[in-house]
């Protein structure tokens, strides 16, 4: 059963890790003996400790099917308190648990979970409740250090077995273009356009995370090459980032090169480092043949890839910045996943048993907190740019917006409102926004709301800056507000409170909150290093700001987008949007990849800048090439959590692109619109049962090899399978439909086709492949210009024949907490395939507001079935379709 997540006084929110301690005391603990040569085991109500080879193990069953192991050193002291010890849960009643012994192993079970620890080795593995194989440590894969190394040292290590056959999944978004990230070298940090979430989903059937707040490398290469500078040069990037130009932006670049050699021929798992903060390039050659070319004005500074190579001595070279000091790590491919940290002396993960990924993501959510429900409004069109420059020119574009009806329910303030004032000083200059509070009125007059920045860097010298600065509430050296400090968190949502809140914005955009470029790393923070809590600084932020607004505006539903998270970061009802991207062809090819590993590590809200936050100046309003790419990725962006367009310096309206984009998008806007329904409702399913609306493949296909082959293919909600077109010129798209039961239909023809089969879809330029799962029962709205403009209308139950299925249509007032208190309806619709009969249940539930009667429009697809309009009253009903 999912748990809600409800916020309590700040100081009281820093918990103990969900009642892990180092219990040694016999009294408390049953105690148990084989002999001496083998391991001894203690038991409390919460735990069991096993020491064994100078290891203390600690299993700690969290709920069933999810358990928590922690390893040190035997007589290591606890690790210390501190800001960390807020993500998982406390108070979790602790589950009913097994513990059996034999000459060979300790088992404990919890559910349908078991971990095995061997009595002479201490080696730790996990099954299910049928014993099939979930996940065993690598023989000799863990390590822990005799005392705390320093900080650039290995300290802790653990390597577990991955089967040939395996597909891993998650771990956050990187731009790094793979999916599935088996054996793949990254480096866990927190930089613009990279989010690290030590988070993994098997197709096996489980999930593993890895509890550690410092800098964490998964799948660590070892062999360094050290490249040398071998020349320099220039290139260019699309657009300037100084001050308003559109021209375009050369940099100095310098070449380096080095050798190595390969003992045995085979795949090579690679990293670059660039040994710089961020990076603009990444240009990899080895032996002349390219291996990458991609640039963006911010790259994450580590990259990685796989290469086949010839046993033998090897050349690369490397394009990058003046300044870069590049080093490339390799090492062959193996068997393995390896999570290895900088940070502490402890070894702490948690394993959860599926055996679906919904499974493993709802136990996710029950330990780490549910997502809650976005309001209704969220799930429109968000209209943003950076940015409008004064008040006028909001309100004169969203006026457009209605007079040419293209839906919109949300538009953006971006940052630089401060003006005169300062950076981020909570104030807005006069000259260019003379009444902030009719800005926001003048929005909801219009039936649309309001986004604006806030940041968590304040200039030292604004007037609120001033007073963190002299009470030394800043990470020393900077002007980012040291959120690990609860007094500076205080402050902070204060002034927040004070200055910001009165205004009525409906959503805040919490900009940068890495801290950006990486900012606390080799620096001090509240509590210690920097380095030691390196991953955890947004989510912080977000806490910050969710729990204050929960508290001052009780009856206002939160809604946050954020640049950065970290894990458990969903309970703060906190969106995630890709960063500063580029604009080409392989950009959107990686956002759909990054998006993607972002929803498989167990967040549910993400969106990119659709069409680039780097986009090429005012060349981008007649330049074909860039508009069919603006297209190709509103399609996209009208199937993911969030629909938002944003972009850099120049305007995004729709309208300035000439009336093949505008026809285009306002199909997408329209559509978005009619979807709120089946979205809405899939979005309660987030919340009430840990759902995800933007699914990898692996959660629905696990067993179909095909399926987790396919990068730029996904699942929105569990009905809708949709194939963005990547390419330029493209009117055919190659699309493989994976095997299910039924088949499946194309939406826009509603034809059937078979699964398992690899298709040309047809794709001019308006048309994004899309198909409906049979089975599938797809409500639908009236086109709208704001998502409750047409609340009363009718709702079209579009049937998709083939096998039985089901579809629970959600509701409640859509922007308050009453749905927390059970003020909401659900009517549960179902097909029966073989009767060709729809039974729409009886309406469970009500909310103030609530329509008591409706119409619904019933259609089934394939022949020349005639829709059937049925009224509505909250009692059941059957309608035969055949």
């Amino acid at each position: 059963m999912l748990r809600s997540y409800f916020p309590v006084h700040v100081e009281r929110l820093f918990p103990r890790l969900i009642a892990i301690q180092f219990v040694l005391a016999i009294q408390l603990s049953s105690f148990a003996r084989i002999d001496a040569q083998q391991s001894a085991y203690s038991k409390t109500a919460t735990m069991v400790t096993v020491s064994v080879n100078g290891d203390t193990i600690e299993i700690s069953p969290l709920e069933e099917g999810v358990i928590r192991v922690r390893i040190s050193k035997v007589g290591a002291p606890p690790e210390p308190g501190g800001p960390g010890e807020m993500l998982l849960l406390q108070n979790l009643p602790a589950p009913r648990f097994e513990v059996k012994q034999t000459p060979e192993a300790i088992v404990v079970t919890a559910g349908n979970l078991a971990a095995r620890v061997n009595r002479h080795s201490g080696k730790l593995s996990f099954t299910d409740s049928h014993g099939k194989l979930l996940l065993t440590e690598e023989d000799n894969g863990r390590k822990l250090p005799d005392s705390h190394p320093g900080e650039e040292l290995p300290t802790l290590q653990e390597s577990f077995v991955s089967a040939k056959d395996e597909s891993l999944f998650g771990g956050g978004q990187f731009q790094d273009g793979f999916l599935d990230v088996r054996d793949l070298p990254r480096r866990l940090t927190q930089v613009n356009t990279q989010i690290s979430i030590p988070f993994l989903l098997s197709n096996k059937g489980y999930g593993l995370l890895w509890h550690n707040y410092g800098r964490t490398d998964l799948n660590p290469a070892d062999t360094a090459i050290h490249l040398m500078p071998a020349g320099t040069s220039s290139y260019t990037i699309n657009q300037s980032l100084a001050g308003n130009s559109t021209g375009p932006d050369v940099r100095k670049s310098a070449s380096f090169r080095g050798d190595f050699e390969i003992p045995v021929a085979g795949a090579q798992a690679m990293m670059l480092d660039s040994g710089w903060k961020m990076e603009r390039r990444y240009k990899v050659e080895i032996d002349g043949k390219p291996v990458m070319d991609f640039a963006n004005f911010w790259l994450p500074p580590t990259t990685s890839w796989f290469s086949t190579l010839a046993a033998g001595k090897h050349s690369i070279r490397l394009e990058g910045d003046i300044d870069d000091q590049p080093t490339v790590f390799f090492r062959p491919a193996a068997d393995r996943t390896t999570w290895r940290s900088f940070s502490g002396h402890t070894i702490d993960y948690v394993v959860f048993a599926g055996p679906s990924a919904d499974d493993v993501i709802r136990r996710y959510r029950d330990v780490t907190g549910s997502a809650p429900l976005m309001p209704k409004w969220a799930y429109g069109f968000i209209q943003s740019r950076a940015r409008y420059s004064s008040q006028k020119e909001l309100q004169q574009n969203l006026e457009t917006f209605r007079e040419k009806q293209l839906p919109l329910d949300l538009i953006v303030q971006d940052w630089m409102y401060w003006g005169k004032y300062g950076w981020n000083a909570m104030k807005f200059d006069e000259n260019d926004y003379p009444d902030p509070a009719g800005m926001v009125n003048s929005v909801h007059d219009l039936h649309a709301h309001i986004m604006i920045s806030v940041w968590s860097r304040i200039a030292a010298e604004t007037e609120i800056g001033k007073e963190f600065q002299s009470r030394g509430f800043y990470v020393p050296g900077t002007d980012w507000v040291d959120f690990f400090n609860p007094e500076a968190r205080a402050l902070y949502w204060k002034d927040f409170s004070t200055h910001m809140v009165p205004f009525g914005f409906d959503a805040w955009w919490l900009d940068a909150t890495e801290p950006e470029n990486d900012d606390i790393h080799g620096r001090k923070v509240f509590t210690g290093a920097g380095d030691d809590v390196r991953l955890l600084y947004p989510l912080l932020v977000n806490r910050t700001v969710y729990e204050g607004l929960r508290k001052d505006v009780p009856g206002k539903r939160v809604m946050l987008l954020t640049r950065n998270a970290f894990l458990g970061q969903q309970r703060y009802a906190s969106a995630v949007w890709s960063g500063d991207v580029g604009n080409d062809w392989e950009t959107l090819r990686r956002e759909i990849v990054a998006g993607l590993g972002y929803s498989a590590s167990g967040l549910p809200y993400w969106t990119s800048d659709t069409g680039g936050f780097f986009r090429s100046g005012t060349t981008q309003f007649s330049d074909p090439a860039y508009q069919e790419r603006l297209m190709r990725w509103l399609e996209f962006s009208a199937f993911t959590p969030l629909m938002r367009v944003h972009g850099w310096l120049t305007p995004t309206e729709l309208w300035l692109y000439g009336s093949k984009v505008e026809t285009v998008g306002r199909k997408y806007l329209e559509l978005r619109s009619r979807m709120i329904p089946y979205i809405y409702s899939e979005a309660a399913q987030v919340t009430s049962h840990g759902s995800t609306l933007l699914r990898p493949l692996v959660m629905d296909f696990p067993s179909d090899p095909k399926a987790l082959q396919q990068k730029y293919e996904f699942m929105f909600g569990k009905d809708l399978l949709v194939a963005p077109v990547t390419d330029a010129s493209v009117t055919s798209a190659r699309v493989y439909l994976p095997s299910a039961v039924g088949g499946w239909y194309n939406f826009w023809t509603e034809k059937h086709l078979p699964g398992a089969q690899v298709i040309a879809s047809s794709a001019p330029v308006d048309i994004i492949p899309l198909f409906v799962r049979a089975g599938s029962i797809l409500p639908l709205g009236p086109v709208s210009q704001y998502s409750e403009q047409h609340s009363d209308g009718p709702i079209e139950l579009v049937v998709y024949p083939g096998q039985d299925g089901s579809f629970t249509l959600y509701d409640d007032e859509g922007s308050n907490y009453d749905y927390e208190t059970g003020q909401s309806s659900k009517i549960v619709v179902r097909w029966d395939d073989k009767a060709r009969e729809l039974h729409i249940g009886a309406r469970l539930g009500s909310f103030r507001g609530m329509l008591r009667e409706r119409s619904f429009v019933v259609r089934m697809v394939g022949g020349n079935h005639a829709s059937h309009e049925v009224r509505y009253g909250g009692d059941a009903i059957r309608i035969p379709l055949d």
